[in-house]
């Protein structure tokens, strides 16, 4: 199968790592995949703090560049569901998007990916993975079937945890009691590694963690889905 990966600005300035991860992970996998340098951000940032124009005219450029694609995958909740969901309201017709776990599950119907991965580990499930793509177990049945993966519960795993791009600038005194209470529950759970399908959440999560040298590690779930 070819898939045409979105990579998101945020991971490919910040969390390369992911990307490398997400391809690796689906080349073994058997597909096909095919990366666009002309790829821009999606819009979701300007959408969010109310710049729609500027958003629209991203979606529209996000429109041509993934046009024709079979399927498009990418290793964030949350700007798939940008696509998905906003994009519709800015008068542009989305492609075909996966978040990169939904796909795993729902289109190549696999949940063991061959990872192994000899650690603790808790979920974080983030806001627009839960609330609008739906996600529901599918990350979970993934971690399940890691090879040495301990998986244990997140306490309050529902929970926001403060980020929600700029809320945690303009809303600061309440974006950092969010988070503390976040990593209290992580600290519960005992785990070595905190992973999600968000490196903006664990961006925010992680950087708290240190500060606080809790001693826990943050790690996107394709990192851990393409380690063997």
């Amino acid at each position: 199968m070819r898939i045409a990966l979105f990579i998101t600005c945020f991971n490919d300035a910040l969390f390369p790592a992911t990307g490398k991860a997400t391809v690796t992970l689906l080349e073994r996998l058997g597909c096909e995949v095919r990366f666009d340098p002309g790829q821009t951000c999606c819009g979701q940032m300007h959408w969010n703090t109310g710049y729609h124009r500027e958003a629209a005219a991203l979606a529209a450029r996000f429109g041509e560049v993934f046009a024709g694609a079979d399927a498009v995958v990418t290793p964030s909740a949350s700007c798939a569901a940008m696509v998905r969901a906003a994009y519709p309201k800015l008068g542009v017709e989305p492609p075909e998007v996966y978040e990169l776990t939904e796909f795993l599950v729902d289109v190549l119907d696999v949940a063991d990916v061959g990872a192994y991965f000899p650690h603790r580990v808790t979920y974080h499930p983030t806001c627009h993975s839960m609330r609008t793509l739906g996600l529901a177990g599918r990350p979970e049945r993934l971690l399940r079937a890691v090879r040495g993966l301990e998986l244990v519960p997140l306490p309050a795993a529902e929970e926001c945890c403060g980020f929600g791009g700029t809320f945690a600038i303009k809303n600061s005194d309440t974006s950092v009691a969010m988070v503390a209470d976040k990593i209290r529950h992580v600290r519960e759970t005992a785990a070595d590694v905190l992973c999600a399908v968000d490196n903006s959440c664990l961006a925010h999560i992680g950087g708290a963690i240190s500060r606080l040298r809790a001693g826990v590690r943050v790690l996107h779930l394709a990192e851990i889905l393409a380690a063997t």
